[in-house]
């Protein structure tokens, strides 16, 4: 609980700093929770967020809750999940912006997590379903068998980022996979995980989703971390890429935010277009249309989500 603290303070801080909310905090009921101890947690977590802000302020707060069948070994009529759901969605959803689900392995398995999570939210709100929002989930794939299925997971209408799991998709395959694919190096160079990674990003560009990198574990080797941040980001096509410590976030920002030359050059491009309303233009001996457009306004958007400064001239866009 209080590295939980520790992150929602931090992110109200970068959030001062940068003028947006540049890192999502996840509060975490799977591997957060003690053994025999995940409804004292899940009820420690309600009461957290009932600190917090509505969602709706610009802060983005979501809990991970337990894997779908979680439980069910100590409790056959009960899950941890339903039991997370309960204890939290119900007390604070207004306070969440998104809900994890660890262990998704097929589309319905969203749909069932889907009518858990909104009969939860359905009691918090009285009912009323006017007021009522469609939770976004963000998923979890941590197998083989999710792998296979990431197109279709990703084109579920209420997942809104997909997420690696790569310590628990290394152990599915039964030392299959050696465990040097877990560290730093390991995991851009083993074509079994790199190929996981490629069909994540490739499937939630494809659907209009976030594909966000697994963590690395390597936490107090910041030149490693930057480097991974730097490959997942521009060899791999993430957008997003997990923390476990506080100290990898602004290293992460950093790596996943685009130079200021870069952002100097699109603004030069995009304020030739808007001069030439559009048409083809010409920019250091470049020909740009339409299509480099698009990539140099994303770009743009890009530095503003992670706090690079835009050109003065552009601002009033963002």
């Amino acid at each position: 609980m209080p590295r939980m603290i520790k992150s929602l303070a931090l992110q109200r801080t970068l959030m001062q700093e940068f003028g947006t909310c540049v890192f999502d905090v996840t509060l975490d009921c799977e591997d957060g929770a003690p053994v025999g101890e995940e409804i004292a947690h899940a009820e420690a977590i309600a009461a957290l967020l009932l600190d917090q802000q509505p969602a709706h302020n610009g802060a983005r707060v979501g809990v991970r809750l337990h894997s779908l069948d979680s439980g069910l070994e100590s409790h056959p009529r009960r899950t941890h999940f339903e039991d997370d759901a309960r204890i939290i969605l119900t007390q604070a959803s207004a306070q969440i912006a998104y809900v994890m689900v660890p262990k998704i392995e097929s589309v319905s398995d969203v749909d069932k997590a889907c009518k858990v999570i909104d009969e939860a939210i359905a009691v918090s709100d009285g009912g009323n379903v006017f007021q009522r929002r469609a939770m976004p989930l963000h998923v979890l794939i941590e197998s083989p068998a999710a792998v296979h299925q990431v197109h279709a997971i990703a084109a579920h209408p209420r997942v809104q980022s997909m997420s690696f799991g790569l310590m628990d998709f290394i152990s599915s395959h039964g030392g299959a996979i050696p465990d040097s694919a877990m560290n730093v190096d390991g995991q851009f160079s083993h074509p079994l995980v790199v190929r996981a990674k490629l069909e994540i990003a490739s499937a939630c560009h494809a659907a209009g989703k976030v594909p966000s990198h697994c963590v690395m574990t390597e936490f107090k080797d910041i030149a490693a971390l930057r480097l991974a941040a730097q490959r997942a980001n521009r060899e791999l096509g993430f957008t997003r890429m997990w923390s476990i410590h506080p100290d990898q976030i602004r290293p992460i920002i950093d790596a996943f935010s685009p130079s200021t030359d870069d952002v100097a050059h699109a603004g030069r491009v995009i304020t030739a277009a808007l001069a030439a309303q559009w048409a083809p233009v010409s920019v250091d001996d470049q020909l740009h249309d339409r299509a480099s457009y698009r990539f140099y306004w994303q770009l743009l958007e890009r530095a503003h989500t992670t706090g690079v400064a835009v050109p003065e001239s552009l601002q009033h866009f963002f």
